[in-house]
């Protein structure tokens, strides 16, 4: 077993980090959000995922105050949609960095519908959009209390959207046919999930 701490790590072992490979498939938080002036925004991010179900919330991490991120904060809500292998092309052009006010949706040939409880819209081939209020933000710090450049997003989820094709006939969403796309360690790389394995929960 190798140790390292992660501000010493041998580079000759490790050139590259291998963090967000070891904290990995990641969902990708493709989020979309909207100016008070009608602007939209659309862009994924490597860091994502649902922190409690009673309410539902999803939260969201930005490197840097980005646009996504300071417009979520300043609008109070944001819609997430769900990234699959018949959108990972599109997704990722999303990601290309634009000037504030260029339309990423536009560029990648995506369209956008008006969410139903928030301002922000959502991705119309994405089989699953979640609706979101912002219900807490904060600057990340690390150990020494030290603000990283680092922000943390918190939505309720308010509306949920779901392609009806994608629910079994005992009503469940069928994650694996609908093939959400997920972040690997490395800039390139991502997984699919379309593999299924079932364990029953102990009882005891």
């Amino acid at each position: 077993m190798v140790f390292y701490e992660p501000a010493d790590r041998d580079r000759t072992l490790f050139p590259h980090d291998p963090f967000k490979a070891i904290v990995a498939p990641r969902p990708i938080g493709w989020i979309s959000t909207r100016t008070a002036d009608g602007t939209t925004n659309l862009a994924p991010y490597s860091f994502f995922n649902a922190v409690g179900d009673r309410p539902p919330m999803v939260m969201f991490s930005s490197t840097g105050m980005k646009d996504t991120a300071s417009l979520a904060l300043e609008s109070g809500e944001f819609c997430w949609n769900l990234a699959t292998l018949a959108l990972a092309e599109q997704m990722n052009t999303t990601s290309r960095p634009l000037a504030r006010g260029e339309n990423e949706a536009e560029v990648a040939g995506l369209e956008l519908l008006p969410g139903r409880m928030i301002g922000a819209p959502r991705v119309a081939d994405s089989p699953a959009s979640l609706e979101c209020a912002v219900v807490h933000s904060t600057r990340l710090r690390d150990r020494h209390g030290v603000e990283v450049d680092q922000w943390l997003v918190v939505g309720e989820v308010v509306g949920v959207h779901v392609d009806p094709a994608l629910i079994t006939g005992d009503g469940r969403f069928d994650t694996r046919v609908a093939q959400p796309v997920m972040r690997a360690g490395y800039a390139d790389e991502y997984f699919v999930a379309d593999t299924m394995v079932r364990m029953a929960r102990p009882s005891a």
